[in-house]
């Protein structure tokens, strides 16, 4: 498959949808908890469970896939994460048990984590260098139209047909999957005989030898502090409204006003990419994440909420753009696929603690002012980090 070759409208398309779906998937289980802590009265720490269990599965996905992804190439894995993720999405939807739905969303999760790594991977070794940046935080974007997706079945599905109907619709990208099995070509960059040479130990210790040290410190450090302070925030933008008095974000009209928030984010980041650089549009755009995350903390009103909200998310999903985009780019074809799936691992740490330390804060009586301000200074240690140490990549040509 891999002489086959694919215009890079056609790539984008094909991995773009990848990633949508796995964005509905995300999108739909905030709205599927609420509606199963209803139908199984769940305690606030059983319905906390369920996100901790996606991000486990997420951090322990990115480590397997994206080391995998160096063995048997970028397309196998692309394929087989989205039909792991599919299938186990589609049978929770027939469970009766906690246990049983934890258990499967640990697989969805893993499916998940590992396919968007290696998704930007494929895309990045396929395009130009010229047009990679751009084309990569454009696959990006495609996440903000599955959580528009995500609200949508969930509005007109959950309930008039049940949650049960909305993981089923889940399970569709499996099909895609198969589609994807004749038509996409793997990456050109991937070398089977070269892959066969080196073992996996080899390549794990590559990630960290000398040549590549200081870009995988760079990495992990945002890695971990994006993915950290954006489930911290984002999984308790509804509750942390509700305590300040607001019950507006429970609202469909809310959610969609985040979510198209995005999409300006995504599109200016990527006209800045190649342009600016990775590092100016990274650290821009988490300064601009951590000022708007200062603001909502400490917002009183109803305008200064939903305006800082959208702030966030604009500047929050754009610098998640950038960052896909500037991370295969540290590593070379035979490590790149574990460097980078390394690198996403560590940030699903962060985006299991994060969430956690919310919880724990709030329950000790901390404000949402305090607790905005640890993320707010999260945010610029990573920052600060990439712009002493990162290294710009914009049109740099890959190894």
């Amino acid at each position: 498959m891999s002489e086959k070759t694919i215009s890079q409208k056609k790539l984008l398309g094909v991995a773009g949808l990848g990633w949508m779906f796995d964005a509905m998937d995300v999108g739909m289980l905030s709205f599927i908890i609420a509606a199963l802590a209803a139908e199984w009265a769940l305690t606030p720490e059983q319905m906390g469970w369920i996100g901790s269990v996606n991000s486990i599965g997420m951090a322990v996905g990115a480590l397997v896939f994206g080391i995998y992804a160096d063995r048997i190439g970028r397309k196998n894995i692309f394929i087989i994460t989205l039909l792991l993720f599919s299938v186990a999405s589609g049978l929770s939807a027939f469970t009766t048990t906690l246990f049983a739905f934890l258990l499967l969303r640990f697989f969805v999760g893993m499916g998940l984590g590992g396919e968007l790594p290696v998704a930007s991977t494929l895309v990045s070794e396929s395009v130009p260098a010229k047009d990679r940046g751009r084309v990569v935080v454009l696959l990006e974007s495609f996440w903000a139209f599955g959580w528009l997706l995500a609200a949508l079945i969930s509005y007109f599905v959950i309930p008039s047909y049940g949650w049960q109907a909305a993981l089923i619709i889940g399970a569709l990208p499996a099909f895609y999957a198969l589609y994807l099995r004749l038509k996409l070509p793997d990456s050109p960059a991937f070398s089977p005989k070269k892959a066969e040479k080196r073992t996996i130990a080899q390549n794990i210790r590559d990630v960290w030898s000398k040549k590549h040290a200081r870009s995988t410190l760079v990495l992990w450090t945002v890695w971990f502090t994006v993915v950290f302070s954006y489930y911290g925030m984002f999984l308790w933008l509804p509750s942390v409204m509700v305590l300040k008095g607001f019950d507006l974000i429970k609202s469909f009209e809310y959610v969609l006003i985040m979510t198209l928030a995005q999409l300006p984010g995504y599109f200016t980041a990527a006209w800045l990419i190649e342009r600016a650089g990775r590092k100016f549009v990274l650290v821009t755009y988490l300064l601009g994440t951590a000022a708007s995350a200062l603001v909502f903390g400490n917002a009183e009103s109803t305008a200064m909420l939903i305006g800082s909200g959208m702030f966030l998310s604009f500047f929050n999903l754009g610098a998640w753009g950038a960052l896909y985009a500037y991370t295969p780019e540290q590593y070379p074809a035979v490590i790149r696929g574990t460097g980078s799936g390394m690198a996403a691992s560590v940030g699903r740490i962060g985006g299991i603690l994060g969430p956690l330390l919310v919880g724990s804060l709030i329950a000790a009586g901390q404000s949402i002012g305090f607790i905005f301000g640890l993320f707010c200074i999260s945010i610029v240690i990573g920052v600060i980090v990439l712009a002493l140490l990162g290294r710009e990549t914009k049109q740099v040509e890959l190894e």
